[in-house]
C-alpha cells in the first residue's frame, strides 16, 4: 500500500462498537512480530520506547532516534502505523509543524497528541491546544497525506482518584468537540476505565473514541458494547516483555545458582 492508501485504510479501521485493537511496540522487531499475528495496524507506545532505548518518558528521547526507529517500523512492515508522539516536541507552532513533517516523512499516517504540558504542570488549554491540533492539520495537507490526529486528553491521568473521574466528563466532553472542530480524527481518554462514564463520552462525542485496556480490564466485550472504536495497550505489553525477559535470565541461569566456590 501507498502511504495514502494505508491512510485511508487506518481512518476506516475505526467503527464505534468494533473497534481496532492496537498491541503498542517499540521496535521494528516487535511490528514484525505484531504483523505477523494479523493485526490491521501497528502502533508504538511512547513509554515503551524511551524505556527500550534507555530514557524516561515524556520526550527525553531525541526525536532524531524515535524518527529513526519510525521509520525502520515503516519500512519493516506494510501496514499503516501510528505513532504516540507526546506533545510533537515542541511548543512553538513552527517547531511542531517541522516535527509533524518529519514524521511523515517517516511513512507513518498516525499520531497521538497529548493535551499536557510537556515538561511542565497541567493540561494546555483548550484553545491552545485546539491551535496546535489546526497546525498538525495544515502540516499534513500540505504534506498531501490524510494524517489521522488522535487527540489524547490527560485529564483522567492527571486524577488519580478514579472516585473523581465523573465529574471531569463534560471537560472531556467539550474538549473532545473542540478538538474535533481544530482538525483531530479521534479521541484518547487514558486512564479512564469506567465503562458508564466510557459510554457517556462515546454518545457525545462524534469522534471514535480511543480506550487504553491495562491489563484484562475492562473487557474487549464492555468496551465495544460502550462504543469504543479503539483499544490501545499503552506501556503494557512493554513491562510484559521484561518480567519475561527477568523470568528468562532466571531460568537460564538456573545452574550458575548452585555452581561450587573455587578451589584454592
Amino acid at each position: 500500500m501507498s502511504q495514502a492508501e494505508k491512510a485511508q485504510r487506518f481512518s476506516s479501521l475505526h467503527r464505534s462498537g468494533d473497534p481496532l485493537f492496537l498491541y503498542n511496540i517499540w521496535d521494528a522487531g516487535g511490528a514484525k512480530i505484531v504483523a505477523e499475528t494479523g493485526a490491521q495496524a501497528i502502533a508504538t507506545g511512547s513509554m515503551s520506547v524511551a524505556l527500550a532505548h534507555g530514557y524516561e518518558d515524556g520526550q527525553q528521547i531525541p526525536l532524531d532516534l524515535v524518527l529513526r526507529i519510525v521509520s525502520r517500523i515503516c519500512e519493516t512492515v506494510d501496514l499503516p502505523v501510528t505513532v504516540d508522539f507526546e506533545g510533537g516536541y515542541a511548543e512553538t507552532d513552527e517547531g511542531l509543524a517541522t516535527n509533524v513533517a518529519r514524521l511523515i516523512a517517516t511513512g507513518a499516517v498516525g499520531l497521538n497528541f497529548e493535551d499536557q504540558i510537556s515538561g511542565g504542570a497541567g493540561l494546555h488549554s483548550t484553545e491552545a491546544q485546539c491551535n496546535r491540533i489546526a497546525t498538525i492539520r495544515k502540516t499534513a495537507e500540505a504534506q498531501g497525506v490524510s494524517l489521522f490526529v488522535n487527540a489524547r486528553t490527560d485529564l483522567f491521568l492527571h486524577e488519580r482518584d478514579r472516585t473523581k473521574h465523573a465529574h471531569l466528563l463534560d471537560e472531556a466532553i467539550a474538549r473532545a468537540q473542540a478538538y474535533e472542530k481544530a482538525g483531530a480524527n479521534g479521541f484518547f481518554v487514558p486512564g479512564l476505565t469506567d465503562i458508564a462514564a466510557l459510554k457517556t463520552i462515546c454518545d457525545a462525542v462524534s469522534l471514535p473514541v480511543n480506550a487504553m485496556r491495562t491489563g484484562t480490564a475492562p473487557s474487549m466485550a464492555e468496551l465495544a458494547s460502550a462504543g469504543i472504536a479503539r483499544i490501545s495497550c499503552g506501556p503494557g505489553p512493554y513491562f510484559d516483555f521484561v518480567a519475561g525477559m527477568k523470568a528468562s535470565i532466571a531460568a537460564r541461569s538456573e545452574t550458575l545458582t548452585g555452581r561450587l566456590p573455587h578451589s584454592s
